[in-house]
């Protein structure tokens, strides 16, 4: 093997017959082979849930609480079927989306949406850095007091400085492990809190749980329910990225070039059905992660009729846990913040860098397959995100509205990315790799509610609806 046919064969989006690997049998065979989902996990669990669903939950109270599992379940058949296409031809959303008709000049009129999407996103990862910022502020005030310009622009400097050194690699293996050690503190902090709750004086019993959970949505909630649904689960965003992480973890590496032979298929449907695996183990982390908060807001601030705005979110729920459940609580959510936070920017930066860099090579740019020159890209584009994201913050300085406008944009975009998957599911996946009749059904659902959701929120932005 010559020296070039080696790299190519490293390269995951380079598919070689010489680098075809069997797929595992069952859970067990496949635990280590699951792993794009948790870095999915790590960037849906902080880049709206700690700060729109928890005000969501401030909002409406238990009320909404079955609508968390519904809104983050029924999304999930778009981001398989888009993965699926993407294990078995090796390209990544990008590439799909820029498939569609109609086309100019050579660009997709999804790829243009995107770019257009692109722009307005950078308010909400800007969010998140803001959102880290106050919390490690209130935790560790330098300059100034807690929340005071000099002490967040101090940390929101550092946030931007770590995140270029320890993301600048770009290595896959390093942001699957952070992902995943960071999606278990989350995990344990926040729930530790939520579902502890119950055994304080702020606690909350099975009766609101029984209401949550009764399909129903209350007058004036409809609202809160359309945002419920627009910002909880898998995006836009993440149903872009999750092409990008099963080709990294190795799927359709694994799968190899399509020569049209029996092994072929059988091998993708083996490494589909990991992949089915690696999104339910994702799923099962997120939807708990944001019913954590969820119930967070409903128990503890819905009560004293409080919905923060801007900063005042971390201030206030931090505060609440101070005066409710003593000093500890309220350190530990911070703690918590920082973790699902940081855990948001860990995934969220690398994740733009390739689709950026993606952007850059569908309009012509550079040849994606090159493998030297796609480093470069995502490499300058991972020292150029966080700065942006960090300048955008210090300047709207209102984490609330910075996600939640990005949460609209993406929920428009959904339409977008439901038309793909069904695009390329017809004209680029066989028929015997699309999945079964329940499935169909599934994707059927997931499609109409999204296309729902994108039209009520284009409407609801353009002021045509209350």
């Amino acid at each position: 093997m010559t020296t070039e046919t080696s790299a190519a064969a490293r390269d995951p989006y380079v598919l070689t017959a010489d680098e075809v690997k069997e797929p595992p049998a069952g859970w067990r065979g496949s635990l280590r082979f699951l792993g794009p989902g948790l870095i999915l996990s790590a960037s849906i669990v902080g880049s709206g849930e700690l700060i729109a669903t928890t005000a969501l939950g401030a909002e409406a109270g238990f009320a909404l609480l079955w609508l968390v599992v519904f809104s983050t379940l029924v999304k999930v058949a778009v981001q398989v079927e888009l993965g699926r296409w993407s294990i078995v031809t090796g390209q990544t959303a990008l590439e799909g989306y820029n498939k569609v008709p109609p086309r100019f000049r050579g660009l997709g009129w999804i790829s243009l949406l995107w770019i257009l999407m692109a722009v307005v996103k950078v308010l909400q990862v800007g969010g998140v850095v803001g959102g880290l910022a106050a919390a490690l502020s209130i935790l560790v005030p330098i300059g100034s007091g807690p929340l005071e310009f000099t002490s967040l622009a101090i940390w929101t400097a550092v946030v931007v400085v770590a995140a270029i050194v320890s993301l600048y690699s770009n290595k896959y293996t390093l942001i699957e492990r952070g992902a995943v050690g960071l999606t278990v503190i989350f995990v344990l902090i926040t729930c530790v809190i939520a579902f502890g709750l119950p055994f304080t004086e702020v606690g909350y019993g099975l009766e609101e749980v029984r209401t949550g959970l009764s399909f129903t949505i209350p007058g004036g909630a409809v609202g809160a329910a359309i945002a419920m649904f627009g910002l909880t689960g898998v995006t836009s965003d993440e149903i872009t990225y999750y092409t990008y992480w099963c080709i990294e973890k190795g799927y359709a590496r694994w799968v190899g070039p399509n020569d049209g032979s029996p092994e072929w298929r059988e091998r993708a449907k083996g490494w589909i059905r990991v992949m089915y695996r690696d999104a339910l183990l994702s799923w099962l982390v997120y939807t708990v992660g944001t019913m954590a908060f969820f119930i967070m807001g409903a128990a503890v601030l819905h009560p004293a009729g409080l919905v923060p705005e801007g900063n005042d979110m971390i201030t206030t729920l931090s505060h609440t846990y101070t005066e409710t459940l003593g000093e500890w609580a309220s350190t530990a959510y911070l703690l918590g913040a920082v973790a699902v936070l940081g855990s948001t920017l860990w995934a969220a930066l690398p994740s733009w860098t390739r689709v950026a860099a993606n952007a850059v090579s569908v309009c012509g740019g550079f040849d994606w397959r090159d493998t030297a020159r796609r480093t470069w890209w995502m490499r300058a584009f991972t020292v150029a995100f966080p700065i942006t994201w960090g300048a955008a913050y210090l300047y709207f300085s209102s984490p609330v509205f910075m996600v939640q406008t990005g949460g609209f944009i993406g929920g428009v975009f959904l339409i977008a990315v439901t038309v793909a998957t069904w695009y390329l599911r017809r004209n680029e996946v066989d028929e015997g790799l699309r999945g079964g009749r329940w499935f169909s059904v599934a994707l059927t659902v997931s499609s109409l509610l999204i296309v729902g959701l994108g039209v009520y929120t284009a409407i609801s932005v353009f002021g045509g609806a209350n």
